[in-house]
């Protein structure tokens, strides 16, 4: 008979080891998550994980309790030093590193099979449990949910791609990588400088080599400016200058409107949100002396988020920004 007690001893004492490194290692914000992809395990675990200092203090008293009493049974079929020993390499390697490494692999399975044991455990030492959990919960306050930083989440994204067995191709990893990053950037880092935008004066006239110039760059639309590139006064569609045969000059072509002036410190969140409810493409960045830094349009905004040039079938220039510059030296 006492073989058996001891053996249940044993048994229990490898229960409370690894459930209590296998359920405390489990976080409660990765359980939501997973119980509301409809987890089935995380579901079960979840209930008794929430109960946190509770948890700790049933599942560690209740290790103490039977490790406690397997010393006491253990001395009475051997001597003080062969049961100290006995009782020291049971509860070491069958009690707590068996157990322990086998629930920090399979803590989500096993922890869903033994949550009925664990509610009978917490039943069994709440006047115990209960009332310590509640003084650390004071002292220590409750565990916080985890919240990663955007660098985190980037780390976690990169670790995932990396991964063999992960659903996330590289295309999703940039485009999930340039979004976490979108509301740290600011106008300034996606601007395309004055001296190399393209913008003609309002009284320009359109001919043969003005129209030669603006198919040259490639742009739908152009900044249209009085006197001084400062000044600008409206835009230019290409699209409108089809079909032209004479030599209009640009006042008669070029749509007025509203100005969209930002600064080149907004945030390309605000940015963004703004140009699409005023619904426009293209913000015009100025300083606080009213002079022109340069440009920024909806496209450079959003390849932001992409990490990537927007090309479509029809263009011959991949960066509109480079080809730009490149113009403007030559």
């Amino acid at each position: 008979m006492t073989y058996i007690v001891i053996l249940i001893l044993v048994a229990l004492s490898a229960l409370f080891s690894g459930l209590t490194l296998g359920l405390l290692s489990l976080n409660v914000t990765d359980l939501e998550r997973k119980a509301k992809l409809g987890n089935k395990d995380a579901e079960k675990i979840l209930k008794v994980r929430k109960k946190g200092n509770f948890l700790l203090c049933t599942l560690l008293l209740g290790n103490v309790a039977v490790n406690s009493t397997l010393s006491i049974f253990l001395g009475t079929i051997a001597s003080g030093v062969i049961a100290g020993f006995i009782a020291t390499t049971l509860i070491v390697i069958l009690g707590e590193i068996i157990p322990q490494a086998t629930c920090s692999r399979h803590a989500l399975a096993i922890g869903s099979k033994t949550t009925w044991l664990v509610q009978i455990f917490l039943f069994v030492g709440y006047p115990i449990c209960y009332p310590l959990s509640l003084l650390l919960d004071k002292i220590l306050g409750e565990e916080l949910p985890t919240v990663w930083h955007k660098k985190e989440l980037a780390e976690i994204i990169k670790y995932h791609e990396d991964s063999e067995k992960s659903e996330v191709n590289a295309d999703e990893e940039r485009i999930m990588l340039g979004a976490l990053s979108f509301s740290d950037k600011s106008v300034c880092d996606i601007i395309t400088p004055k001296p190399v935008v393209f913008a003609l004066e309002v009284n320009t006239a359109l001919t043969p080599n003005v129209l030669s110039e603006i198919k040259k760059h490639g742009f739908t639309r152009v900044p249209i400016y009085e006197k001084t590139i400062d000044n600008i006064v409206g835009v230019l569609y290409t699209k409108d200058l089809i079909g032209s045969q004479d030599e209009k000059i640009i006042a008669e072509k070029y749509k007025k409107f509203n100005i969209f002036k930002v600064n080149e410190y907004m945030k390309l969140d605000v940015l963004m949100n703004q140009m699409i409810a005023k619904r426009n493409h293209l913000a015009f960045v100025y300083d606080e002396f009213a002079s022109l830094i340069g440009i920024v349009t909806l496209e450079d905004v959003i390849e932001e988020v992409l990490g990537r040039e927007i090309v479509d079938e029809t263009d011959t220039i991949i960066s509109m920004r480079d080809e730009a510059r490149k113009i403007a030296n030559e």
